[in-house]
Order: C-alpha cells, then sequence, then structure tokens
C-alpha cells in the first residue's frame, strides 16, 4: 500500500526520495539516502535493514542493478520484499516479490529516476510519476519528488486514503539536505509539499551552520 519514487539532480547531484502511504510513518522505514553513493526504497512488507545495506554496497561503487541483486542474495524472505534503487550515475533498478500482488503493483524507469508501486489501484501509478519527474527537469529535485508523488495520487493512488508522506534528500555532508515527514493527515502529499516551502528558504542556512557557524547570519 506505498508508491514512490526515487531521484537524482544531475545538475546538482543531489540524489533522495518521495514516499506515501495509507499507514503512519512510512518515512521511518522506506527511504534511505546517502550523499556521494544513491538512495534505496524498501516497501511492500518493509524490511528496513535493507535500505542501509544497499547504501553501503553503493558506497564501496556497486552500480544499482549489482546492489540489488546482492541486497537481494541475502535478504530475509525477499519475495515479500518491493525495492528500488538509484546509483549516484543515475543508474537505476527495482524488484517486485513474488507475493506481491503485481495485478495491483508496478514499477517505471526514467532518466535518473525510478518509481515503484503495490497495492493501489493502477499499475500505470509509477509511470505518472516518471513522466512528471522528467518533465520537471528544470525545478530543484525536491520541487520534482513532490510534483511526482502528486502524480501518483491524481493517477489512482492506493485503495484507501494515504495518510502519512515524506521527502528525503542527500547531497554533499553526511547528514540529509532535506528531511520531512508527515503523519496521520488527511492530505500528507499537500502538507509535505507546505513544510517544503517553509523549508526551502532554510535549507542552505542549516548546512552553513554546521560546517562555518561564524558564517551562518544568527537565528
Amino acid at each position: 500500500m506505498t508508491f514512490s519514487l526515487l531521484g537524482r539532480c544531475a545538475r546538482t547531484g543531489m540524489i533522495g526520495a518521495a514516499v506515501t502511504t495509507s499507514s503512519i510513518a512510512v518515512g521511518s522505514r522506506c527511504a534511505h539516502a546517502r550523499a556521494g553513493a544513491g538512495a534505496c526504497l524498501t516497501q511492500h512488507r518493509t524490511d528496513p535493514r535493507l535500505g542501509p545495506l544497499a547504501l553501503d554496497l553503493l558506497a564501496r561503487g556497486y552500480d544499482a542493478l549489482h546492489t540489488l541483486r546482492a541486497v537481494l542474495a541475502v535478504a530475509p524472505h525477499p519475495d515479500w520484499r518491493q525495492l528500488a534503487v538509484i546509483d549516484g550515475a543515475g543508474n537505476t533498478a527495482a524488484f517486485t516479490g513474488a507475493h506481491v500482488a503485481h495485478e495491483k503493483a508496478g514499477e517505471a524507469h526514467g532518466k535518473d529516476c525510478v518509481a515503484i508501486a503495490n497495492i493501489v489501484r493502477s499499475p500505470e501509478i509509477p509511470t505518472a510519476m516518471i513522466r512528471v519527474f522528467e518533465t520537471n527537469a528544470d525545478l530543484p529535485l525536491a520541487r520534482r519528488l513532490i510534483e511526482a508523488l502528486a502524480a501518483g495520487e491524481a493517477a489512482g493512488g492506493e485503495f484507501v486514503p494515504v495518510i502519512s508522506a515524506a521527502l528525503l534528500i542527500a547531497h554533499e555532508e553526511s547528514f540529509p539536505y532535506v528531511d520531512l515527514r508527515v503523519d496521520q493527515h488527511p492530505s500528507p502529499i499537500t502538507e509535505l509539499d507546505r513544510l517544503w516551502r517553509d523549508y526551502e528558504p532554510e535549507a542552505e542556512l542549516y548546512v552553513t551552520r554546521a560546517n562555518d557557524p561564524g558564517a551562518a547570519p544568527p537565528a
């Protein structure tokens, strides 16, 4: 009961994920990203341990496909998992296990992006997300991810209302450039959009405070 996507900005090198679902706290379980390495999504019968494992492999130089294969080789109960991976070069890979209802699931790949979905109204939802992500190539990565997530909802969404959503982006630091989460909200994608609009003017400031606090303006 989740739809999500990974994306990379070729101009800045930022890489990240956006995800939404009808259960609480999706941002704490499904999306993983690391600067200079890549990003991963793990969903359906989610195993959050697979995300850090994928990031470690990406950081060692594995590309998306070989990372996915290595994760699946050691993952417990892989037939229950749905995974997606993007590496630092924008290559992508995805997997939908045999125990995921394939008539209610889908995946799609595009330039610097991949989208996956399960237990949704249409298997074409990932294609709709990819289309919007690619169309908005001139926008900042966070905006592209949110707009693509909204396109997935507009294309049919889940069978029940989504209530949580998350946006995670890694850039040049060991900490996330963006890590925004919405839980138990009647319109979580709209709320995520609002949070990003509030956070966007502050994002670079928080990086400056970490790296050069003396150069940061007073709070």
